[in-house]
């Protein structure tokens, strides 16, 4: 009786914890879609009005402005040194407009 005791709680408790952790990792999803759809309009207002953004890449800074958006993956920009950069979208820490 005991042992069935001990087994119902340790499946109870092992329930639980991947209730909870479906549950808080929904927000993290939502977020996370959210800051994609933001990065989009921002690489789609500089395409369009040909204004600069800063790409925070992995620790690095680069300026410049979108000249295309390649698919999901990349974005093609360009600045004063040179003419194609390719960034992977998923490479992109932050991005700032002026």
């Amino acid at each position: 009786m005991l042992l069935h005791a001990k087994i119902f709680l340790g499946v109870l408790a092992l329930s639980w914890f991947l209730l909870s952790g479906l549950l808080l990792g929904h927000p993290v999803a939502a977020a996370q879609l959210q800051s994609g759809q933001a990065f989009r309009e921002l690489l789609e207002r500089s395409e369009k009005e040909k204004k600069g953004l800063t790409f925070f890449v992995r620790g690095q800074t680069i300026a410049g402005i979108v000249i295309r958006v390649v698919g999901t993956e990349a974005v093609e920009v360009r600045n004063q040194t040179f003419s194609r950069i390719i960034i992977k979208l998923d490479s992109i820490d932050a991005l700032a407009i002026n």
